[in-house]
């Protein structure tokens, strides 16, 4: 029978039981009439404090509090991908079906469709003696995707029998185990687990793979590795959300989940309509197949917005356990923090810089420390990255939350509004931004992409430092009396900066590259550095230089050669020499 109390007061999402109670730390409970989804967040002998997940509105004093015996869980098993949740993984599509375009408050929906039938394929035999995460049949949830049914990480014994292979809802019991201590338990598709507790893994490996995202400037210059941490921070309009969206779009990631915390609608709705039209290149299904949509927008109860990227980063672990690698986009973690701020403020605590509560720091870092590459408990591979987008007020990084983040992600993409008002995207700047993988990843590179790889992505930053140093010069006094070989400097990094760090995201052939092909401009352009500094070291002004096309005709490399004929680089390599002859010649 489940326990209750009464409301004593209310203060916004935050609710007060007086005196003791039987509820137990981070326990579910029913608040009020509507029966609005709340947590115990805190107990004492006096009082016990109740953050609630939907709107409060005409909750009065005296109302019930009942007990679910249960912390905030999620549930686990086949029609997770595809969806669109919120906060705490409640369905959007069949809230709407219930309520129309606005939640009501109180809605009591299943989180995953308990009717539908699924084509279950059992991959177990009866007396095999099993360990939690062990995988005991195959679902195929999509297309894209076979989801992989697992024994939960606490049980382990012997099967006593199972079905035969069919069509099953996630209800039905698949099989069934007798524990240790002699005791029965029914296994169907679905389990479900606490979304504050990570789920338990076997080993955990360091960095050695890169997450492919086909963006020139992450993948070469600021790489993440699978099971890596990056941030994104940067103020309004500089391409945060544009970023993210990229990634989601072309990473080799095996599963996506986007968690909208605390963003706009309209931003909302535009990757739910671009990400349904979108087809997986690897595939060639729908994108959605292997998408899985936390939308928390920023007029939905803050409560569930400091819910959702605990919910999101479960349902990638989940999914990790199956052996797959997944991504986590969480957008943004600045509107998170807030939520924090805001119901740090109604529990009346201690308030640290800029009114954040004290423990943002370590909140921040228990979630990015849920990444990682790992070998599950049923020995298979998986990984979960997350990529972070922070939303500093005026752009400002040295703000709590971007700099708390700092030291937790290893991974920095810093955007830049200069950047992004001159149109330069994505508007990453190179000098603020960095990446500590580098020396992880090197051995990587070097054997699947080509053994010069990061020499030339050294000399490529190198060019963009020396051009960084340059200008401030040039500002100075002007570009007219630094000597040739300088202006050169200058010359070429304007090629990098056009030619390799910008990228079109609308263009066929520029939105994603492939890293042969990343690596191929590399090698063009400091052909082009290398064969023009001879001739301005045989005495050629720049000028003369100039008077060619080919610096524009390497800039245009990015479309002008297709990701797949990439045996049209050798064209530039000739281009470049006949250019080089062709001064010599004329002077």
């Amino acid at each position: 029978m489940n326990n209750s109390e009464v409301i004593y007061g209310i203060n916004g999402p935050v609710v007060y039981i007086k005196g003791p109670t039987e509820f137990k730390m981070a326990e579910m409970v029913y608040v009020g009439k509507e029966h609005l989804v709340g947590e115990v967040i805190a107990l004492s002998k006096d009082m016990t404090t109740i953050q609630v997940f939907e709107e409060t509105t005409g909750l009065k004093p005296g109302e019930e509090v009942i007990s679910t015996h249960d912390a905030i869980c999620v549930t686990l098993a086949p029609g997770i991908l595809t969806n669109i949740f919120d906060g705490i993984e409640r369905p959007l599509a069949e809230i709407a079906k219930n309520s129309g375009a606005y939640i009501n408050r109180g809605v009591n929906v299943d989180s995953l469709d308990m009717e539908k039938n699924w084509q279950v394929h059992m991959i177990i035999s009866p007396g095999t003696y099993v360990e939690g995460g062990s995988i005991i049949a195959e679902v195929p949830e999509t297309r894209a995707i076979t989801h992989k049914v697992m024994i939960p990480p606490d049980l382990e014994g012997t099967i006593e029998s199972v079905v035969e292979d069919g069509e099953y809802n996630i209800t039905l019991t698949l099989a069934v185990l007798r524990l240790r201590d002699g005791s029965t338990r029914n296994l169907t598709m679905m389990q479900k687990w606490p979304i504050r507790i990570p789920r338990p893994i076997k080993n955990r490996f360091p960095a050695n793979a890169p997450l492919i995202t086909g963006q020139r400037i992450l993948d070469t210059l600021f790489p993440i590795a699978k099971g890596g941490t990056a941030a994104v921070p940067g103020g309004f309009g500089t391409g945060k959300t544009m970023t993210q969206h990229q990634i989601a779009k072309w990473s080799d990631a095996d599963i996506i989940v986007y968690i909208g915390c605390g963003e706009r609608g309209n931003e909302m709705t535009q990757v739910l309509e671009d990400f349904s039209k979108l087809v997986d290149p690897k595939s060639g299904n729908p994108l959605m197949d292997r998408t899985v949509l936390i939308a928390n927008t920023s007029n939905m109860p803050v409560a569930a917005r400091e819910a959702s990227i605990y919910t999101g980063i479960t349902l990638a672990e989940y999914y990790r356990d199956m052996g797959y690698d997944v991504a986590i986009m969480a957008d943004s973690t600045s509107r998170w923090a807030e939520a924090l701020r805001e119901l740090s403020g109604r529990l009346e605590e201690m308030p640290a810089e800029e009114g954040f509560p004290a423990y943002l720091a370590s909140r921040l870092s228990a979630f990015y420390e849920r990444a990682g590459m790992a070998e599950n408990l049923n020995g298979t591979n998986g990984s979960v990255s997350i990529i972070g987008a922070v939303s500093p007020q005026g752009g400002d990084f040295s703000e709590p939350v971007t700099q708390n983040t700092k030291r937790f992600v290893r991974c920095f993409w810093g955007l830049d509004k200069s950047l992004a008002y001159a149109r330069h995207f994505p508007a990453i700047h190179w000098l603020t931004s960095y990446s500590e993988y580098l020396n992880d990843l090197s051995p990587w590179y070097n054997s699947h992409v080509g053994p010069n790889f990061m020499e030339c992505r050294n000399q490529i930053v190198a060019l963009l430092n020396q051009e960084s140093s340059l200008m401030e010069i040039v500002k100075l006094i002007g570009s007219d009396v630094l000597p040739d070989d300088q202006k050169l400097v200058l010359e070429i990094a304007r090629v990098i900066r056009l030619g390799f760090l910008q990228q079109n995201a609308f263009h066929p052939e520029d939105t994603c590259v492939p890293l042969e092909k990343q690596l191929k401009m590399m090698e063009v352009i400091l052909y082009l550095y290398k064969r023009s500094r001879e001739l301005i070291n045989m005495g050629m002004p720049v000028s003369v230089l100039k008077e060619d096309d080919i610096f524009e005709k390497v800039i245009s490399i990015k479309y002008d050669v297709p990701n797949n004929r990439l045996n049209m680089m050798g064209d530039y390599f000739k281009a470049i020499d006949d250019f080089y002859d062709g001064v010599i010649a004329r002077n």
